[in-house]
């Protein structure tokens, strides 16, 4: 690997900065530490600083030169609402939450390439470094965009970056078209009429039907939608009855649907909301179906994939860049900022993922050894595009 020597040599300091930010986990719009460190940080290396957009987001402006051309490069920074149950010293001290998606990391290795920049000006051109809160569930990106991102700091093109357990350390995994899912949550409510367990036969049994509801609602993907194309559908929650001898009125399900494309996304809640309240009926009950779309696909375009493979495979070589990285049903607000601009959203090895180092598992925790790999990647995308 040809990882950055300047970057290398603050390894240690990059890890400091990263258990620092573990120990310190802020969620969703709440992240005012960490957008304090950041800022103070770009501010200390010379970067102009912009604080308050989407209330906690940081963008640094990093200008080199007389070159018009400019490039956005952006990290997520909250934590998640989980309960750590790692025992290391830098481990959670905010009870119930916890970086288990590893934004402590994918901070801290922007801030590597900032720092790194700002001492070489090895560019010619506009870098803006962009710090997002609310990546989990709180769509931090459309609300940077909605309150004038782009408009602020006019990028030409925009690139971002996820750790990747499982994939091993030295590797980059990217692909043109979707990598991420478009995510949505699905609400529905089934009413019947609650009677004595022991005498079905005097209601009508929300349970039963909703249990033929999640039954039938696979039936989209298997029946409906092209099988060339991806869905998935996945009840998460059934709650319904209070006791052993009562039927309950009501049943509520929740859930969601992942889809590579807005049109499947249609397609599927439309059938889903005609099926949902036939099998209901179908069974004596009523049932109401309601969607709520909150992220896109997220779409990488074809000449900053180019880009960023080329990046990579300066790096780490052709062999460990992979070009047509499997997508994922996840989903990432990234997809907001490249619903504006073209960009490429790619994924970096983070290793082994025995021990329960999934994403969104309270044991995880980010791989330090990739700290001065991604700041790497970061300071050669810079370079590269601002030439």
């Amino acid at each position: 690997m040809k990882v950055i020597e300047n970057i290398a040599r603050r390894h240690e300091e990059l890890k400091s900065w990263r258990q620092d930010i573990h120990r310190h986990p802020e969620t969703a719009y709440q992240e005012v530490r960490t957008s304090q460190i950041v800022a103070e940080k770009l501010e200390a290396w010379g970067l102009e600083v912009h604080r308050g957009l989407a209330q906690t987001g940081v963008v640094g402006v990093l200008k080199i030169g007389d070159s018009p051309k400019t490039i956005g490069v952006r990290a997520d920074m909250d934590a998640l609402d989980i309960t750590e149950k790692n025992d290391f010293a830098y481990k959670s001290t905010h009870p119930g939450k916890m970086h288990a998606c590893g934004h402590d990391g994918h901070t801290t290795m922007l801030l590597g390439a900032a720092q790194y920049l700002a001492e070489t000006q090895s560019f010619n051109g506009t870098a803006y470094f962009i710090f997002q809160p609310a990546e989990e569930g709180g769509a931090g990106a459309n609300k940077m965009v909605q309150e004038g991102l782009f408009e602020k700091f006019p990028m030409e093109a925009v690139y971002g970056m996820h750790n990747w357990p499982g994939m091993p350390v030295g590797q980059f995994g990217m692909t043109v078209g979707p990598i991420t899912a478009a995510n949505g949550k699905m609400d529905i409510t089934v009413r019947g009429q609650g009677c004595h367990a022991a005498m079905p036969q005097m209601g009508t049994d929300a349970i039963v039907a909703a249990s033929h509801i999640v039954t039938a609602m696979q039936t989209v993907a298997s029946r409906v939608v092209d099988p060339a194309e991806a869905v998935v559908v996945s009840v998460t929650q059934i709650h319904g009855g209070e006791t052993y001898n009562v039927i309950p009125e009501e049943v509520v399900l929740g859930g969601t649907i992942r889809t590579f494309s807005s049109e499947v996304e249609t397609q599927t809640v439309e059938r889903l909301s005609t099926l949902v309240p036939s099998i209901a009926r179908a069974h004596g009950t009523e049932a109401t179906f309601e969607y709520d779309s909150r992220y896109p696909a997220t779409i990488n375009t074809p000449a900053e994939t180019e880009i960023a493979a080329q990046v990579a495979s300066s790096i780490v070589g052709a062999e460990n860049t992979d070009i047509n990285f499997p997508p994922s049903m996840g989903s990432e607000d990234f997809a907001f900022l490249l619903q504006k601009k073209p960009g490429c959203y790619i994924c970096i090895g983070n290793g082994p993922r025995e021990g329960g180092c999934m994403l969104h598992n309270p044991r995880y925790d980010f791989n330090d050894a990739i700290l001065p790999l991604g700041a790497t990647y970061w300071s050669r995308l810079v370079q590269m595009v601002l030439k």
